[in-house]
């Protein structure tokens, strides 16, 4: 269970009198994640989603909180912040910022299929359109500048052939210029484990606390190479090509999109890779905390690099 900072239901029930949602009935840990510090909360009036926040700076949280707010002001299926009677969405407990939000309805689905998909290009282009008029702005947390920072402190942890792999692709990377492509608020975190389905519908879209402003292309590029990856780290073609017609249906891809492409399916395997070695190799004290295989992120990655039939974008 990836709980960092304990809570009790005395602690919680006298928080929750700052709330107008009903009495503390049941908490429970939530056993997903890897940076937070979450639990399903019931009381007599609902459903919800507690978190606390283990290492993100309280400034930067308003962004995440809002933007949450806004998207479910558009329609889409999102968790949507709690204020209190003080109107604010982000509080402090156990020495913690933060936040209730409601708990959509659903579970995730690890094997996905062609359908699966492309509802995920569609809810994925209308979060894009819809992130447009977010008046808020912050830089992706894991992009390009955290990549070569995180890179130099897993580094050293790392055999020879694996620093060799890094250094090479980080210097691959050096040379694309992702300013230069679609810019809008990614979810930069879509994977299977991130969306619940209610039936063939999309229930909601969860974690969002890896959002940020950056390239549009790189939150596809994040989310195909979960959901459309096949046992061996390639692309499966049906779910790919299911999953990118029907994101450019609603925002159809630029030609400099295309061209950076393959460039950018090998940037988000990149990014996970590393957040896995550090996860890995400079964990943090916790109680059972979930640490995700990194050699999964570099079997990826490899094959984003080698492959000569990577699933084009559509015209």
């Amino acid at each position: 269970m990836s709980v960092f900072t304990s809570v009790t239901e005395s602690d919680l029930a006298a928080w929750l009198r700052n709330y107008a949602i009903g009495r503390l009935e049941l908490l429970q840990g939530i056993s997903a994640g890897v940076q937070n510090s979450n639990f399903f909360v019931t009381t007599s009036l609902g459903r919800y989603v507690l978190t606390l926040f283990e290492t993100m700076p309280r400034a930067e949280l308003p962004f995440y909180l809002h933007l949450m707010a806004h998207l479910a002001r558009h329609g889409l299926p999102v968790p949507a912040p709690i204020a209190n009677r003080d109107n604010e969405y982000l509080g402090t407990l156990s020495g913690k910022p933060a936040t209730l939000v409601s708990r959509l309805a659903g579970r995730s689905e690890m094997a996905p299929g062609v359908g699966h998909c492309a509802r995920i290009g569609a809810m994925m282009a209308g979060l894009h359109l819809a992130g447009m008029s977010f008046g808020r702005r912050q830089a992706n947390p894991r992009g390009a500048e955290w990549r070569s920072e995180c890179a130099a402190r897993v580094r050293s942890h790392l055999p020879a052939d694996q620093q060799a792999e890094l250094d090479a692709e980080l210097a691959y990377q050096a040379g694309f210029d992702l300013k230069a492509l679609p810019q809008g608020v990614i979810h930069a975190d879509m994977f299977r484990d991130n969306v619940l389905w209610d039936g063939d519908f999309i229930g909601g879209v969860i974690d969002f606390y890896f959002a940020g402003h950056d390239a549009l292309l790189f939150d596809v590029a994040v989310t195909v190479n979960d959901w459309c990856a096949s046992a061996d780290g390639g692309l499966e073609p049906a779910r790919s090509a299911a999953l990118l017609a029907a994101y450019a249906e609603t925002r159809p891809f630029t030609d400099t999109e295309r061209a950076a492409w393959p460039a950018m399916l090998r940037a988000a395997a990149l990014r996970f890779w590393l957040s896995r070695l550090e996860d890995f190799h400079r964990p943090r004290a916790g109680e059972l905390v979930l640490v995700k295989d990194p050699d999964e992120y570099r079997r990826i990655l490899r094959h984003r690099a080698q492959a000569t039939n990577l699933p084009a974008l559509p015209a």
